[in-house]
Order: C-alpha cells, then structure tokens, then sequence
C-alpha cells in the first residue's frame, strides 16, 4: 500500500507543482521519500520484502525523480542538459531493470549507494526550489554520483546473475 501510495503522489505533486504552488509539492516529495522510508522500514523488519516489492518500489521512485525532471524542466529552473542526464540514468534503469526482470534475472535490491544518491537529489531539489546560488553545481555533482551508483548496480547485477536463475 505504501508504494502505491507514492504512484499516488505523482500526479499530486504535479497538480500542486504546476499551479504555482512549487514550494508546496516539494513538501509532497518529501512525504514521498518519507513513505519510501518507512516501507523499506517495514518490509525489513517484518521480513515482507518480495521479488514485486523488490521491482515496484524503485519503479515508484523512478517514476516520481522522472516527474520531478520534467517539471523542473518545462519550468526552466534546470538547464535541458541535467534534465537529459538525469532522464536517461532514471529510464535506464528503470527499463533495464522491467527487461531483465522479466526474462527471469535477479534484481538487485536497493543498497546505500542507491539511497545515498536519492537523498543527495533530495537536497538538489530542495536547493533549486528555494534558489540557492550553488544548486546547479550541486545537482551536476549529484548527476556525476547517480551514474556511478547505477555502474555499480550494474557490477553487482552481473555479479547477482553470474551462473545464478531467478526462482
């Protein structure tokens, strides 16, 4: 339910986002990451963690970062160059992971790279949003580590998968 909650909060974020009311659907954002949290939480601790929620759950943040990409865009307050990097890391991994997922492979679940990168764009966001002078500089630094944490979810893909079927 907390996943789906967050593919809930896409077009909430949007609505608000669009309506002038930026400030406001960053607060929506965090209420997502929060729920992000919290199921990871859960889902940990009450051994509920499953090979969907394995795939769903970076599929709602991919699909909330994407959403967060293109308004900034479209609103002109990120240059289409940092837009096109974060899109192409973000689709990438997402389509990577829907192919090989569904040809059997193993996923390779969340590690603290991965959240270390969300949190990062977290405070990107939060610099854009409120105008800091540095925030562009901030979020192509986060872009750089986003892209090395997707070469190493990439290693430990091929090393998750070496010889190793999918149950």
């Amino acid at each position: 339910m907390l996943t789906i909650s967050r593919f809930v909060l896409i077009p909430v974020y949007l609505v608000l986002f669009f309506n002038g009311y930026i400030r406001t659907s960053f607060i929506i954002l965090l209420v997502a990451g929060l729920t992000d949290i919290l199921d990871g939480y859960i889902a940990r601790t009450r051994k509920l963690v499953t090979p969907m929620g394995v795939m769903l759950d970076p599929l709602a943040d991919k699909c909330m970062m994407i959403a967060v990409i293109l308004s900034l865009l479209i609103s002109e307050m990120i240059p289409w160059q940092a837009a096109v990097a974060m899109f192409i890391r973000d689709a990438g991994m997402i389509i990577g992971s829907a192919f090989f997922h569904f040809r059997g492979k193993l996923t390779v679940p969340a590690n603290v790279m991965g959240k270390l990168t969300t949190v990062l764009y977290y405070f990107a966001i939060l610099f854009i949003v409120f105008e800091f002078d540095f925030a562009i500089t901030y979020l192509w630094y986060v872009i750089g580590v986003s892209f090395l944490t997707s070469f190493i979810y990439i290693f430990q893909f091929l090393l998750l998968n070496r010889g190793a079927r999918a149950k």
